[in-house]
């Protein structure tokens, strides 16, 4: 099922940006996913807000900086047409493995004035927290955001890998119009508490790796093998070794749905993270990244799809038998503060 897919809208959080049903995560153009054609990535982004995708995500670790220099073109020609969002905290240096995580005020002043200066833009629209660093309190992390949206340089704040809890917790020092983690049929820890505290709040739902980082599209049949060179995946533990042939098992019901809808795994995939947000009574804007014009249209075409309860309960056990972390270490997301 592709097509010219319009997508419909919807508001971010209470009073916060209206945006397409669906975004577009940017980071795979700029690294982490093998080499780039940005002539072809260019296109996307056309091709993106044709189909009424209007929230384009990136973030300051991306590339180091180049992912946001990437988008500055594109901002400038439809500065009026998107949501921009971007992101902070995470810290990065020569040592392509090295990760750390900073949230004191100083570090996000000094952040968000990097990236507007890489996007070529005086307001940021929506600006995340990538991670949390637990030995910053929160009130502080989250107040030195509030000042930037009332100094005019953000709009609208969003958390990324935070607990229920943390959510709570952070909305009632600034409202929080958005919560970015990872949501999938692969990835359904956010359930915990965070899905529900959302819901409460109303704040929306951005789920990243809503396609399990392209491991839900059924491309991998052996996952170790068919990596290529300088893709991330290769050390991500649910794409390695017995991890990954376990894993590629767990999609035959995913196929199977698909063949039945005329439509790809990575439709019902999408498919699947509209409608469980629908039980919980949550505003959801996934984000599935890609790089080539012919997966976007594929993507969008998903917002069509409506799954039967028989076909959600198929899907229902999937998540519980994955083989595997979604990161390395998991120390850098929100399931290592869960009570």
């Amino acid at each position: 099922m592709t097509g010219n897919t319009i997508i419909e809208k919807a508001e971010l959080g209470k009073g916060g940006p209206v945006v397409g049903v669906q975004g577009l995560g940017c980071m795979g153009m700029s690294e982490f996913y093998g080499a780039t054609d940005e002539s072809v990535a260019r296109a996307t982004l056309d091709r993106a807000l044709d189909a009424g995708v209007t929230l384009f995500d990136t973030a300051d670790a991306y590339g180091r900086g180049a992912n946001e220099e990437f988008l500055a073109p594109f901002v400038a020609a439809h500065r009026d047409e998107i949501t921009l969002a971007t992101k902070f905290a995470l810290e990065r240096n020569d040592d392509p493995s090295y990760r750390g995580i900073r949230n004191d005020p100083a570090y996000i002043r000094q952040a968000v004035e990097a990236s507007l200066r890489r996007l070529g833009t005086d307001v940021i629209d929506l600006y995340y927290m990538h991670r949390r660093d637990p030995a910053v309190p929160f009130a502080e992390s989250v107040g030195a955001m509030a000042e930037l949206v009332r100094e005019g340089k953000v709009r609208h704040l969003g958390l990324s890998e935070v607990t229920g809890a943390e959510l709570r917790e952070a909305h009632a020092v600034h409202p929080i119009a958005a919560l970015q983690s990872e949501w999938s049929l692969f990835s359904r820890d956010v359930e915990h508490s965070a899905v529900g505290a959302a819901a409460e709040l109303g704040v929306a739902f951005v789920p990243y790796s809503p396609l399990g980082r392209g491991f839900l599209t059924g491309a991998f049949a052996d996952a170790g093998k068919d990596l290529t060179e300088g893709d991330y995946r290769q050390r991500q533990p649910r794409f390695t070794g017995d991890n990954a042939k376990a894993n590629a098992a767990l999609l035959a019901p995913v196929r199977d749905i698909a063949r039945a809808h005329g439509a790809t795994p990575a439709q019902i995939a999408l498919a699947w993270v509209q409608q469980r947000a629908s039980v919980h009574g949550l505003t959801v804007v996934p984000i599935p990244g890609t790089r080539k014009p012919e997966r976007l249209a594929e993507n969008t075409a998903a917002t069509r799809i409506t799954l039967t309860d028989a076909e959600l309960a198929l899907l229902e056990p999937i998540a519980a038998q994955v083989a595997g972390d979604r990161y390395p270490d998991m120390t850098f997301t929100s399931v290592s503060r869960e009570d």
